[in-house]
């Protein structure tokens, strides 16, 4: 972040993100690439990626930048689940008090998990980011992620509803 505010990070990430994606469809592109830039930027990220939408109910991971993820997810489970589930994003400032979280990397401390959706407002994915800090994510975390979610799905075709 290097004397950038929160805020400034974000907006230069989905500045960069709708730069480098122009006219890509291509939904691993467009996640891999998302994954590289938000873990590149955020120094208190331990894990960044995505878990995509395979069927009903069942997200599986990848892309993704860190340590070894979760193969599989149901929407009944975990903190990704319940962001799928919901439709909404979730802000976890200590996973070890959320009910039912799932544990893929015992160091995570804090996450927040954003619903990512397809032109047509369909979920496709969660983007999953981790860190090794209580807390460390806020509201200027959420507000970021969720535009850059936003920016994200002008590059995704629309996809079977979960």
């Amino acid at each position: 972040m290097d004397g950038e505010t929160k805020r400034e990070t974000y907006g230069r990430l989905r500045g960069e993100l709708a730069t480098v994606l122009e006219g890509i469809e291509d939904p691993v592109t467009a996640f891999a690439t998302a994954a590289c830039l938000v873990h590149q930027a955020l120094p208190y990220a331990s894990w960044t990626g995505f878990y995509r939408v395979v069927g009903p109910g069942l997200l599986r991971v990848g892309p993704y930048q860190g340590p070894l993820g979760c193969l599989e997810i149901s929407f009944d489970r975990g903190v990704c689940g319940a962001a799928a589930r919901e439709r909404r994003t979730q802000l976890v400032p200590d996973v070890e008090a959320f009910p039912g979280h799932i544990a893929c990397d015992a160091r995570a401390r804090s996450e927040i998990v954003v619903p990512v959706m397809d032109a047509a407002g369909d979920l496709v994915a969660v983007l999953d980011v981790d860190s090794h800090q209580r807390a460390a994510f806020d509201e200027e975390d959420r507000q970021g992620l969720e535009a850059l979610a936003e920016t994200l799905a002008r590059h995704l075709p629309a996809a079977v509803p979960a």
